[in-house]
């Protein structure tokens, strides 16, 4: 039942998606004729920053526009989100965003201001990662099928660290919990630094993060990746099993970073700027840089990245209500 209330959900999602990309907007120019700008919502060299620049630097010969990259941190993104919202849609103003601000944070906070799906258009999916979850010495587990044992044994002190209260590795933890059947500690911190610092002491268990942030440590032998979340082996860490090899059913999750324009921004547009950010992931060096952030470059059309969107949105939502948890 819940699993077909998900469907019907997505399928009304991908409906106000498809509504959003420019329909009765044919009388709009549909070329881009001014040098155009991508919004971040994070800080400088931070994951989506690097994906924002490599891409922007193929970018502007394809369309013959200069393409500006600008960072207005804060807000888990939210300061963005705004920014674009408000723009004008005529595909000079552009934004990358994590799965997060747009599947799970409309879940999580009451005020948001914007709607994920009816004020953009999603134009690009530009990278994929994969979550994972870590054991530092104070588990003892040097696999996942001891952790899940020793995780049932011992359920009030099957805590999982993460770098934040109402963050994606928070619900993936609530994800994975359901999964074996143990309602897990969530222990959130500000930020991976300090978590990771007690994750290797040994002052928690277990950490889940993006498999990037946990990668050099566990090639390091301080910590032990026991299993990540895509439907295949990650490309960064091909020795780490997935939970659906391991028989741990309904968790395969993926993240994402993406490419989105403003609501109603014309379909030439939206599409000749997807043909410049797909040919710009099919470019070696952008691959490159992106596999040294744990990432794989993913191309394909606006409806298919629509339709992760509205997948995503509807998957996320119950899980973030399951979890009781619930920001200002």
């Amino acid at each position: 039942m819940q699993r077909t209330l998900a469907a019907t959900a997505a399928s009304v999602l991908l409906c106000a998606v498809a509504a959003g990309t420019g329909a009765g907007t044919a009388h709009a120019q549909d070329r881009i004729d001014k040098p155009v700008k991508i919004l971040v919502g994070f800080a400088p060299g931070g994951t989506a920053d690097i994906i924002a620049r490599v891409v922007a630097e193929k970018m502007g010969p394809a369309i013959g526009q200069p393409v500006i990259v600008e960072n207005r941190p804060g807000a888990i993104g939210r300061i963005t989100a705004d920014a674009v919202k408000a723009a004008a849609p005529d595909g000079t103003t552009l934004m990358v965003m994590p799965i997060g601000p747009m599947a799970v944070v409309p879940h999580v906070y009451r005020d948001i201001t914007y709607d994920p799906v009816k004020d953009f258009t999603p134009v690009a999916l530009g990278a994929t990662f994969q979550f994972a979850i870590a054991a530092g010495p104070a588990s003892g587990a040097k696999t996942w099928s001891e952790f899940a044992t020793w995780a049932k044994a011992n359920p009030g002190k099957a805590a999982y660290a993460t770098s934040g209260a109402g963050s994606l590795p928070h619900f993936f933890g609530v994800l994975l919990g359901r999964g074996i059947g143990v309602e897990m500690v969530h222990v959130p911190y500000k930020g991976s630094a300090a978590y990771l610092n007690d994750l290797v002491g040994g002052q928690v268990p277990v950490a889940i993060d993006a498999i990037a942030d946990l990668t050099e440590l566990h090639r390091a032998g301080k910590v032990k990746v026991l299993a990540s979340s895509g439907a295949k082996r990650s490309t960064a860490l091909p020795d780490v099993p997935t939970f659906s090899e391991l028989g741990v059913a309904g968790v395969e999750a993926m993240g994402w970073f993406g490419f989105f324009a403003p609501a109603k921004t014309p379909k030439p547009i939206v599409d000749a700027l997807n043909a410049a950010i797909n040919k710009a992931l099919t470019s070696p060096d952008v691959a490159e840089k992106l596999s040294k952030l744990g990432m794989d470059p993913a191309t394909g059309s606006p409806e298919s990245f629509a339709r992760v969107l509205a997948e995503d949105y509807a998957k996320w939502g119950p899980i973030v209500k399951a979890s009781g948890f619930k920001a200002e």
